[in-house]
């Protein structure tokens, strides 16, 4: 099956079931195993409307996801959110090989009232790039395999109403030990991570220093991601392991300390100096100063 040129929707669980070949046990969530597929897909482009979460096992392929391109190796779970769009690159040679691939589909409306639909935003490794996977131990991949089995095994129960209290009780473990694994996965790039949060401080050096601020006003994580080649998910979450900041507060940091150096040169008015961090209005300075530092531009000049 090749859908090269069509964008396919996933926008409920029974049309990923569907494609595939897969029976629809329950309305709102799946676990499958890409080799009991009766039906592959080799090359496509998939928008998903349902929370998807796939661990790799033996497939070879290539995943598109936004600009980047990435491998989909052994022993790796890649995730995506609603909204997302992912492509799939398969050659003839991969398809003529075993896809040993388990794969977890739920659908929001599975979280609706519960405590994971609380904390579903929590869980940022949703809107990581693919290349940004999680990397899993032998002993890590055995703990989530066996819970998708028992995700699966519940899936098999008549529907009563218990059910979705379990479920979405077991896709919690699921996602906590993602999160767990990824704590992990941070301690263990360490020194990649700092030379990321190096050149992290130099990009807002410069962004200062070469009159950026004052031509496209304060800046964004997402700036800063965009220049590290990761997504500004990965790249916050990368960061406060770091330095224990959110990114945000890092940059804003920077700026009220720049900020309080260019306010002890009494030949900038305070307007210049709003203008010159990038600040639109000299009152939005104004305010960003006193909620950092208790006092007004103005009077931290004054004392």
């Amino acid at each position: 099956m090749n859908d090269s040129c069509n964008l396919i929707a996933i926008d409920n669980i029974d049309a990923y079931n569907k494609l595939y070949g897969f029976e629809t046990l329950h309305p709102l969530v799946s676990v499958v195993d890409l080799a009991q597929a009766k039906h592959q897909v080799n090359h496509a482009t998939f928008r998903y409307d349902v929370y998807a979460l796939w661990l790799k096992n033996g497939l070879q392929c290539t995943l598109h996801y936004g600009r980047r391109t990435y491998d989909y190796q052994e022993g790796t779970i890649v995730s995506f959110a609603p909204g997302q769009v992912v492509r799939v690159d398969m050659t003839d040679e991969q398809l003529s090989t075993p896809i040993h691939t388990l794969g977890l589909l739920f659908h929001p409306d599975l979280l609706a009232g519960t405590p994971l639909g609380k904390a579903i935003t929590t869980y940022h490794f949703f809107d990581y790039d693919s290349a940004e996977s999680l990397h899993l131990s032998e002993r890590e991949r055995a703990l989530i395999t066996d819970t998708l089995h028992s995700i699966a095994q519940e899936m098999e129960m008549p529907v009563d109403k218990h059910s979705q209290t379990i479920l979405t009780d077991r896709i919690k473990l699921i996602l906590d030990y993602c999160q767990r694994f990824y704590d992990r996965q941070f301690i263990t790039r360490h020194k990649e991570n700092s030379d990321t949060l190096a050149a992290f401080e130099r990009n807002i050096k410069d962004y200062f220093e070469q009159g950026t601020a004052m031509q496209s006003g304060l800046p964004s994580v997402a700036y800063f991601a965009d220049k590290a080649c990761l997504s500004p998910g990965y790249f916050g979450d990368m960061i406060r392991k770091e330095t224990g900041l959110s990114a945000k507060l890092y940059i804003q940091q920077h700026i009220l300390a720049l900020s309080k150096q260019m306010l002890l040169d009494q030949s900038q008015s305070i307007t210049q100096v709003a203008d010159q961090l990038g600040f639109q209005y000299p009152q939005h300075f104004s305010r960003f100063f006193k909620k950092l530092t208790g006092m007004t531009p103005k009077a931290y000049r004054e004392n």
